[in-house]
């Protein structure tokens, strides 16, 4: 056992990055692996960031075409694509600095760059060397799920791993799927000047939410000059010098400069030697249990490549189910019912526990508390009024809820963590909101659900009863 490390961590995405960090401040020998160049993943260089980045600029395109609603001259802004993908380096090169190699090994890690494969069930290979280790953690992320599609591969196409990478904005955009970094990125490109086409197989679009959740997105979009084309299959793809053709199962064809697929991710395990290790996992992932280990226990798995949410703020979830039980030999088990889900359209979606297909699909009895941004004073001076909250209520208390409106992904964490304490409804119309703000909606929403028991005939009765015999 000479030379074996306590730890090995493959991947130096979000969840690989708390996990060897935290792991090798507490003493313990780790080595972590990453096959790029650099540390960060996915969501620092090629997601959330570069996207949200991306999205604010297009966000404020939008808001000078329309300063008439606030009182001032608009104005058609002058896009440079090569300044708006400039900036969204500069934000990422900022946030790579808490990404530094040299923060890690301060901290006694030992960072290595190259691909990791299993050579058995304590070791794995990097390079030519050889490391072997008591515990690992395999931490590799997703890659970008491309769909069959005859003759896309020489028509050529974009992902989120490389559109970041374009300085010219494309006068003709095709986004294949209506997820979310299909929604998010059609609006985005839409809104700094490009004609956008969304191409859907199912029936609407962004199909993960609620009907009225996708209709409400759906009606922004089309607004917005995007047009949405669902429930359509595409047959063929091909290349014409700079254009890009689409062939759809009903004859009809779409024309673009630029193609982007978003059509999903699947998880990052190719070339990792899980047979040879003895690692479990389907096209889906790594299968884990609740404490995330793998069919070896000695290997963990977090993130998008064992799932089941792809999201960075699941990796560092899991992190720290990882890390109770290397460091303190804590059994924890996650714990997946409240899991806030955003989605970064304007307007904001977001989620927390189950919406209504979900709730019925499981054969749940349930209310619904309802209400409009339209009525949220806040709302009226922002001139944001477009969206909704709903809430889905058990016996009394949150099962779940939908937001769809301005800052959604903020406001989704007070309900999230009425969920997570098992709060009653009641405790969030007890809670003192601020005047005037968005926050105001939850209490607003409840309020509505009950107000018709409250105004009943019996109450009635009982308040005039208790105002004749108590003076």
């Amino acid at each position: 056992m000479k030379g074996t490390r306590d730890l090995a961590v493959i991947g130096g995405g979000p969840g690989g990055l708390v996990i060897a960090s935290v792991a090798a401040q507490q003493g313990l020998k780790v080595t972590l692996v990453e096959k790029s160049d650099r540390l960060g993943g996915d969501c620092l260089h090629t997601g959330c960031v570069p996207s949200k980045t991306l999205i604010r600029s297009a966000r404020l395109a939008h808001q000078m075409r329309n300063g008439h609603k606030y009182g001032l001259p608009a104005m058609e802004p002058v896009i440079d694509m090569q300044r708006v993908i400039d900036r969204v380096d500069e934000v990422i090169a900022q946030l790579q600095q808490h990404d530094d190699p040299e923060r890690f090994r301060s901290y006694g890690c030992e960072v290595r760059f190259g691909a990791a494969r299993f050579a058995g069930p304590h070791e794995i290979t990097v390079d030519a060397d050889t490391i072997r280790s008591r515990r690992l953690v395999i931490a590799t992320g997703s890659r970008p799920l491309v769909p069959p599609i005859p003759g896309i591969e020489a028509a050529g196409f974009d992902t989120n791993e490389t559109i970041f990478k374009r300085r010219e904005l494309p006068q003709r955009l095709a986004v294949i799927g209506s997820g979310p970094v299909g929604v998010e990125l059609a609006q985005a490109f839409a809104r700094l000047g490009s004609q956008v086409t969304v191409l859907e197989k199912n029936g609407r679009v962004y199909p993960v939410a609620d009907p009225d959740v996708s209709d409400c997105l759906a009606r922004v979009l089309q607004e917005e000059g995007v047009r949405l084309q669902t429930g359509v299959e595409i047959t063929s793809a091909r290349r014409d010098g700079d254009s890009r053709q689409l062939q759809l199962a009903d004859g009809a064809t779409v024309e673009c400069d630029r193609l982007l697929v978003a059509t999903g991710r699947r998880p990052d395990i190719s070339g990792l030697g899980l047979d040879i290790a003895g690692v479990e996992h389907t096209p889906k992932g790594i299968t884990v249990d609740r404490r995330l280990r793998t069919s070896q226990r000695h290997i963990l798995a977090v993130g998008d490549v064992c799932g089941p949410w792809q999201f960075t703020h699941m990796a560092e979830y899991q992190a720290g189910i990882v890390l109770a039980g290397l460091l303190f030999r804590i059994p924890r088990k996650v714990d997946y019912r409240v899991v806030p889900r955003v989605t970064y359209t304007d307007p904001e979606i977001a989620e927390v526990g189950l919406n209504e297909t979900a709730a019925r699909e499981q054969g749940l009895r349930y209310d619904v508390a309802r209400f409009p941004f339209s009525d949220i004073d806040r709302s009226a001076t922002d001139s944001a009024g477009e969206g909704f909250l709903k809430i889905l209520l058990v016996k009394g208390r949150i099962a779940g809820a939908s937001l769809v409106g301005p800052h959604a992904g903020e406001l989704i964490h007070e309900l999230a963590l009425a969920m997570q304490v098992n709060a009653k409804a009641r405790a969030v119309t007890d809670l003192v909101h601020a005047y005037p703000t968005y926050a105001q909606i939850h209490r607003r929403a409840v309020n509505a659900r009950y107000s018709d028991l409250f105004y009943s005939r019996k109450i009635r009765f009982l308040v005039r009863l208790i105002n004749k015999l108590i003076p």
